[in-house]
């Protein structure tokens, strides 16, 4: 968790063991600070109030210097160094003090929160110096203290000064732990400490509200992606997308993206993939007082490591939600007349329903239609206006929790009444009204999601289809990794198809989908479905020849259960040809074309398809299940097939 620290220290006021000053001088700061800290406690017991105790403790930790700075690195994927360190603040370790959440916890209650920050924030520069740490140190900075006036005294450029740090090397890393209530002002103090030098960074971006206003206002020269969005990113789409469009957004305003929370090999090659800048996180370095200054060697493995990661398939709106679909509709009390919802369908015309809530749970919807078609009925105003608009709502509406996918709610509205289409259906939270979603919205989301299906995955076997399949081989070219492009196609699929019927086809591409995830790696090969019974796999896995081996003899073992018993006894089934004579055709068997691609040895992906395409043929025209691999240079096998 990032620790808020003060960013200007009044440095005469506290000494440190690292001062290299005066003695003098120095028995005058630690009498200062010594006198500061008594007035603070008596003025706690003075006034006689609750957790004097605590404050006695808390400043004794100040006082007595027992708040030890750690460093976290930072590393710089493009450098392989790391760029600077964060400043974090730990206290005694026998002390339920030890994690910064309780330090400021007990601060924040007993209102000594600046004196904390500005005790964390003197023992880490002077603890960055001592250390010689190389690059910039990055400073939390909770939005209040800004407001500080010992801010603008220049007393923290003396500090520098002294310890022969630049401000051009600090980091301001804004945090939001408090709520901005006015970002002119905050805009105003950051921009005067730009001025004197000093950078800025926002923390834990998509933690807070406010953070992307902030990326908007202040255009800092770092952000960083909260580390929810990072941990898991090797494998959850919605959060690959989410952290690529950052990636994107901070590309357009020059600042760099820095990805916290790091704490595996997976995700840590996902987002040195997707180009972000750098990185920080248990998997590159943990905390240290004495940090070392340079990599780990797992880590310089791991960037030094030429396989490119699988990326998420995040193509297509798969997962979308019911959460997508919702509009708020500020909801009618179930004591209300209908005069009062009629007016409301009067005040505005695009109101085409209005939801019955009462203590945060739906009751039911009122259509306009239904309404207004009810009054215009002689007297019916007059009879039913002042009536509770219980009266005319549909009590049974469709309700559906914002976590159900798009789909379902498709479904549920396909197994429901015509009207609740037109209707629409109540979003939920737990049970707790969140809005209302429309029935055209839905069929625009799933028309959408159909669209984009068809671009990148197939509907049979969900597995990527040609465009992501292009894409990642185009990855692969471009960081010049050294990989196999393995053709995949099912022999006599056709007349067994035509034979058996396309639901057992299906059927039989299935089961090659599922039977080649088995035999690859999820971290380093990719699996596409072109179309049909044709797929490919770009293998990275050094082993790819004993897997495509493998692949065979699964295939072939599996394809049994899918004939009937008399076709199996004889090794085919009958079918006709395509001038309707009665032929025989062997069982369906497996084809698998192999390249080996080197770097340097293909220009664009559309080569090495051509390539793979003319291995497959070469492995089709030997009988039964069979691998064949491609092993002469690209012109010398197109010249063969020739």
């Amino acid at each position: 968790m990032a620790l808020p620290l003060f960013f200007v220290l009044r440095h005469r006021h506290v000494t440190s063991p690292a001062y290299s000053g005066d003695p003098a001088s120095l028995v005058e700061k630690t009498m200062t600070a010594a006198s500061l800290l008594e007035r603070l406690a008596l003025n706690f017991r003075a006034h006689s109030l609750p957790g004097a105790e605590e404050a006695d403790i808390l400043l004794e930790l100040i006082r007595e210097g027992r708040l030890t700075p750690v460093f976290q690195p930072i590393l710089d994927y493009r450098g392989q160094s790391y760029m600077g360190f964060e400043g974090l603040i730990r206290g005694p370790i026998d002390s339920p003090l030890h994690t910064p959440a309780a330090l400021f916890e007990l601060a924040r209650r007993l209102d000594l929160t600046m004196e904390l920050e500005r005790a964390c924030r003197i023992a880490i520069f002077r603890a960055f110096a001592q250390l010689n740490l190389p690059g910039n140190l990055f400073v939390n900075v909770s939005p209040g203290c800004l407001k500080d006036p010992e801010f603008r005294n220049g007393e923290t450029q003396g500090l520098l000064r002294e310890l022969g740090l630049s401000p051009s090397r600090i980091i301001i890393e804004l945090t939001e732990n408090q709520q901005i209530e006015d970002f002119a002002d905050l805009h105003d103090a950051l921009m005067h400490y730009r001025g004197q030098g000093y950078r800025i960074a926002i923390d834990d971006l998509g933690e807070g509200f406010s953070n992307l206003r902030l990326w908007s206002e202040l255009r800092p020269e770092y952000v960083k992606i909260d580390r929810h969005f990072i941990q898991g990113i090797a494998d959850d789409a919605l959060k690959f997308k989410l952290v690529s469009s950052m990636h994107e957004i901070a590309e357009t305003c020059g600042a760099y993206i820095i990805a916290e929370g790091i704490e595996t090999e997976a995700d840590f090659t996902t987002v040195r993939d997707l180009g972000i800048a750098c990185g920080q996180g248990f998997f590159i370095a943990r905390p240290a007082p004495t940090p070392r200054t340079l990599p780990e060697s797992d880590t310089l493995a791991a960037l030094k490591n030429r396989q490119i990661a699988i990326f998420p398939n995040a193509g297509g709106a798969g997962g979308s939600t019911a959460r997508a679909l919702s509009h708020f509709i500020e909801p009618i009390a179930p004591d209300a007349c209908n005069d009062m919802v009629y007016q409301r369908f009067e005040d505005n015309p695009e109101l085409h329903v209005l939801p019955v809530v009462h203590q945060g749970q739906p009751l039911g919807l009122i259509n306009r239609h239904n309404l207004i078609d009810r009054f215009a009925r002689p007297f019916r105003r007059e009879l039913y206006g002042k009536k509770p608009c219980t009266l005319f709502m549909d009590p049974a509406p469709l309700v559906v929790d914002q976590n159900l996918s798009v789909q379902e709610v498709g479904l549920m509205i396909a197994r429901a009444a015509k009207h609740y289409l037109y209707d629409g259906f109540v979003i939920t939270d737990q049970g707790s009204y969140v809005g209302v979603g429309s029935g055209q919205d839905l069929m625009a989301m799933i028309t959408e999601m159909q669209i984009s299906a068809a671009r990148y995955a197939n509907p049979l076997t969900q597995l990527p289809g040609n465009v992501p399949i292009n894409e990642h081989a185009e990855r692969l070219l471009e960081s010049q990794t050294a990989f196999a492009a393995c053709y995949y196609d099912i022999d006599n699929f056709k007349p067994f198809n035509d034979a058996y019927g396309y639901r057992k086809g299906d059927d039989v591409i299935q089961m090659l989908g599922l039977l080649m995830a088995e035999v690859a790696d999820p971290r380093l090969d990719f699996i596409g479905h072109i179309g049909g019974d044709d797929f490919i796999i770009l293998f990275q896995s050094p082993d790819w020849e004993e897997r495509c081996a493998r692949a065979l003899r699964l295939f072939d073992q599996r394809m049994p259960t899918l004939v009937a018993p008399e076709d199996l006894a004889r090794g085919g089934f009958v079918g006709e040809d395509r001038k309707g004579r009665t032929v025989f055709n062997p069982l369906p068997s497996l084809s698998i074309g192999a390249l080996r691609v080197e770097p340097g040895l293909f220009s664009s992906h559309h080569e090495v398809a051509a390539a793979a395409s003319m291995a497959k043929k070469q492995a089709k025209r030997q009988a039964g299940s069979t691998l064949f691999i491609e092993r002469r240079r690209p012109g010398l096998a197109a010249a063969a097939a020739i």
